[in-house]
């Protein structure tokens, strides 16, 4: 039994192919403005979950890059810290060396003990150094100095509230600041003061505790007071414990140094992350441009040839069927 085909029913099916060919053509017109072919979820149901996927591990990966730039300003600032502090131990030693000359007069001893002096305070200067509003040598306790300014000489007073201590009866914070660079993976980015000025000593040290501590501080307050007292012999027994904190902190600064280049290494492996990452999500999100703009003339073509069809298919009219 064949189908009688109605002018009603050809009106119908024609607005019907003219709908969906507008609707190609909005679809188009979308990816072509916007520069992405899923638009929405319907777009591309599977291409969606993977952009989403994209999107967050990029995210992710940004997080990684900053906290990486975080600790390697750290990192370079705490390097040019010890260095400093360094400078510091190698002018006390040129003095201890100079001090410990038996020919020097009480004068020349005296404005040597004064030299000693302004070193020791700026060392404290230097234990104190903060980056971003942070203390760098006291681990976790990121808002408290960690060592006092009691200027050589002033009497330290265990007993009161709060205790008023010597830089050297000061034991910073040991706890690490950590940042993580990847899943998984994270890297202490402090360094302590007890590991560059050296381990502090009790209020109640005994003075054998005292002549074997290497202590930046330690060692200043005993230079200090040989100087003091004329004791060279003592001064140049005291040489060999500075070399022997100049080395450490040579040695932490190369340990810094080593996190630097890591810290390098993994910021060049995010960056290539981050390129590998936005190359896959351009080819799942991105529209080829040009490949839309031949669809979407296509589609043009046909739309119009849709239309002229449709308007010669409207076109009879009851006195051209009474004909």
């Amino acid at each position: 039994m064949s189908l009688r085909v109605t002018q009603t029913m050809m009106n119908t099916q024609m607005l019907r192919n003219i709908s969906n060919n507008l609707g190609r053509m909005n679809n188009l017109q979308n990816q072509l403005s916007t520069g992405m072919k899923i638009n929405k979820p319907s777009d591309d149901p599977v291409g969606i979950t993977f952009a989403l996927r994209y999107r967050s591990e990029l995210d992710a990966n940004d997080q990684y890059t900053k906290n990486v730039s975080a600790s390697l300003s750290v990192m370079e600032y705490t390097d040019t810290t010890i260095g400093q502090a360094g400078d510091i131990m190698q002018r006390f030693r040129e003095l201890m060396v100079k001090g410990a000359n038996g020919a020097l007069e009480e004068t020349s001893l005296e404005a040597i003990q004064t030299e000693v002096s302004q070193l020791y305070n700026q060392m404290v200067e230097i234990g104190n150094s903060q980056f971003n509003g942070k203390q760098v040598f006291n681990g976790e306790l990121t808002e408290e100095k960690p060592y006092p300014a009691l200027e050589l000489g002033a009497a330290a007073d265990p007993n009161a509230n709060p205790p008023v201590l010597k830089a050297y009866h000061v034991s910073t914070d040991t706890g690490t600041i950590k940042y993580e660079l990847s899943a998984g993976m994270k890297m202490g980015v402090s360094i302590t003061g007890n590991e560059v000025f050296g381990e502090a000593l009790p209020p109640n040290a005994t003075q054998a505790d005292i002549e074997a501590s290497d202590n930046v501080f330690v060692l200043m307050q005993r230079a200090h007071d040989m100087l003091a007292s004329g004791d060279q012999e003592g001064l140049s027994d005291l040489i060999g414990q500075v070399d022997t904190r100049m080395n450490t902190m040579l040695t932490k600064r190369a340990e810094v140094g080593a996190r630097v280049n890591r810290l390098e290494i993994v910021q060049n492996r995010l960056d290539d992350i981050d390129v590998n990452l936005q190359t896959v999500q351009s080819k799942t999100e991105d529209a080829d441009i040009a490949e839309v703009i031949t669809h979407l003339k296509m589609e043009e073509n046909v739309y119009q040839a849709s239309l002229s069809v449709g308007a010669k298919l409207i076109r009879p009219s009851l006195v051209d069927f009474l004909r």
